[in-house]
């Protein structure tokens, strides 16, 4: 198998894979309108889920790693383009797989202690306290500040500089190129949701946008693929 083929394959499943794990996560969990409802709620939810929920969520981490190989192959795939460009795009698109990975982690291990702690009926009300102040901490810390801004940010970039190579590059259509430019600035203004004066309540905008833009970037995803399968 040619790197092409396999950077193409990977790049046709990952968004698949996401978007899968993601929409599994809306119907069982109503995620993530749920991270709105207080600790309480999003616990007893999260515990009843059961194992398979906590499987679930472990799945969607995995997504993220997977970005690591699709842009490392994605990168060898490209190779006539600018190999200062490449590089750097490798390396910040390694990054955002970190990050991504670190933010969504916490659900599979962290979550479901918190939701066994806080469902014992010897829980007092400081500890229920101390149960809510380690969960909101994890969302903003790992959540939003990690996974979130972070991921889009270095997300975005990795797109913007793909995008660049993949016009440069004799192994793809140029067009779809400045497509993922277009598509990694918008993830790239999403990591300012929660950035400055938006902190408490969210930037609107961005907010509206992020769905918008993650669903752009698998199509472009999936469409650099195939590209370069053909």
């Amino acid at each position: 198998m040619s790197t092409a083929t396999a950077a193409g394959l990977l790049l046709i499943a990952l968004p698949l894979a996401f978007n899968a794990a993601f929409g599994l996560l809306a119907a069982r969990f109503d995620y993530p309108d749920i991270l709105r409802r207080p600790t309480h709620e999003v616990l007893s939810r999260f515990a009843a889920g059961g194992t398979s929920l906590v499987l679930l969520w472990w799945s969607f981490a995995m997504t993220a790693v997977l970005l690591a190989p699709a842009v490392v192959l994605l990168s060898s795939a490209l190779a006539d383009a600018n190999g200062t460009l490449l590089a750097v795009a490798t390396t910040l698109g390694v990054l955002a797989a970190i990050v991504q990975f670190l933010g969504l982690i916490r659900w599979p291990f962290l979550v479901p202690y918190l939701a066994r702690a806080a469902a014992e009926p010897s829980a007092t009300p400081a500890r229920q306290e101390t149960i809510d102040i380690v969960f909101q901490s994890a969302n903003r810390y790992l959540g939003v500040a990690v996974g979130e801004h972070l991921g889009y940010l270095l997300t975005g970039a990795w797109s913007v500089l793909a995008g660049f190579a993949v016009a440069e590059s004799s192994e793809t259509p140029g067009l779809l190129g400045y497509v993922g430019v277009i598509v990694g600035a918008m993830l790239m203004l999403c990591a300012f949701e929660f950035v400055g004066s938006h902190e408490r309540d969210g930037w609107k905008l961005a907010e509206r946008l992020t769905p918008i833009a993650y669903v752009a970037w698998s199509l472009w995803l999936i469409a650099t693929g195939i590209a370069l399968l053909v």
